[in-house]
């Protein structure tokens, strides 16, 4: 994480904490050894991979005469610097001033030593801490409400979505699993994919079109992360509403990384505070084991043995090279085509809208062509289009009842 804000690491090691001390989270004696190391190697930044109390993080940089950063603080780090949007922006600064709001104390302590007045008022340096924690409220609930409208702004363009209506499918995940390169491989977008935590926070709509002629909107959120502060999960609530409301989450795995199972566990617990039960056979949660081309000989047996006894089975693909995209594309067309029908109609000559219509809106499954010039075409469809359908019957002339349903109607 560190490197992903182009800090230069100088060092870094496991410190193994039998009792974590009030004042200062390590022993004295540890303090001391890593400022040395610190003052040795003019170390401007110290990263601790923990919480850190105020009180811890004031005394640490004290101590160490640098500035300290717990894991929160920088994953806020890492989050203003990739966010785009202004939402993205109102989000991380949200996260932020909660966070720093818990930090202001003992902040002014050069300031209380400055009583005065009659004694019944605070000193100057209470009186800042109030100050600055009533800005920091004042502005907190400016952007809650700015959020509020585009909470509000996300409801319309769902209200839209469902008059089209294109189901959506967000892609959820660990951070750095590849969402956003599977993103771009489904829908030929360009977005932005590093090898790096957090690359993407603000959320991509795009339309897909799967084989049946299905049209969907993908959706790419921002990675989740073990130890995710709930302050975090709380500012990018109108954000992960995408999740929420999607009728297909897509979890992409990185199958090749050694904590692939730990990290399942991490988006699963993130999921589960969203309101998503995943594990279980009825969710509507799929996943994508991703970086198959990562794997050795011995792994890939052993992930498809393990999908095998998956329930329901995952999708082992690569979002780089493109092997299992299209069993994921029939994935998803399968979840949504339990209710298509399989129906068949004669097209008369000269009515090729028709056609070309069914070919965009429909998965075109057998067309024959008589001598006649009539085309004899079966197909499978969507029900939430037939309404669409049976407006170009009308306009071709044709009444419902010339479409019937093949005995082979079931596939």
């Amino acid at each position: 994480m560190a490197r992903a804000i182009d800090l230069e690491v100088c060092a870094a090691e496991i410190v193994p904490l039998v009792t974590p001390r009030p004042s200062t989270l390590f022993g004295s004696g540890k303090v001391a050894e890593i400022a040395a190391l610190i003052a040795e190697r003019e170390v401007g930044l110290a990263i601790i991979d923990h919480l850190v109390s105020p009180i811890q993080q004031r005394n640490l940089e004290k101590a160490w005469d640098c500035k300290v950063l717990d894991r929160t603080g920088l994953i806020l780090e890492i989050f203003g610097a990739r966010a785009l949007t202004r939402e993205g922006r109102l989000q991380v600064e949200l996260a932020h001033l909660s966070y720093q709001k818990s930090r202001l104390v003992r902040t002014w302590t050069h300031l209380e030593r400055q009583r005065g007045g009659f004694g019944f008022l605070g000193g100057p340096g209470e009186a800042q801490i109030e100050t600055d924690r009533r800005l920091i409220e004042e502005r907190v609930e400016r952007i809650r409400k700015d959020l509020r409208g585009v909470v509000k702004t996300r409801e319309l363009h769902r209200a839209g979505r469902k008059r089209v209506p294109f189901p959506v499918v967000a892609l959820v995940g660990y951070t750095n699993a590849g969402k956003s390169t599977l993103f771009n491989r489904l829908t030929g977008a360009a977005v932005v994919a590093r090898d790096q935590v957090f690359a993407t926070l603000d959320p991509t709509m795009r339309e897909v079109r799967l084989g049946s002629g299905r049209r969907i909107i993908l959706s790419d959120t921002v990675g989740f992360i073990s130890d995710l502060p709930t302050t975090l999960v709380a500012a990018f609530r109108a954000t992960l509403e995408e999740v929420v409301e999607a009728n297909l989450v897509l979890h992409v795995r990185d199958i090749s990384h050694p904590e692939t199972e730990a990290q399942r566990r991490d988006v699963e617990a993130v999921l589960t505070e969203l309101g998503i039960e995943a594990g279980a056979a009825d969710t509507r949660v799929l996943e994508v084991w991703n970086k198959a081309d990562k794997l050795s000989g011995a792994a890939r047996a052993e992930a498809v043995r393990e999908m095998g006894r998956s329930e329901p089975a995952p999708v082992l693909a690569s979002a780089l090279t493109g092997e299992g995209i299209d069993d994921l594309r029939r994935a998803v067309d399968t979840r949504f085509g339990a209710q298509d029908e399989i129906l068949s109609l004669e097209i008369p000559p000269g009515e090729g809208r028709l056609l070309s219509w069914l070919h965009d809106n429909a998965e075109m499954l057998d067309q024959e062509t008589a001598e006649s010039g009539i085309i004899t075409a079966r197909f499978r469809i969507d029900p939430a289009v037939k309404g669409k359908f049976e407006g170009q019957l009308k306009r071709a002339g044709l009444a419902h009842r010339d479409v019937r349903a093949p005995a082979r109607s079931r596939e």
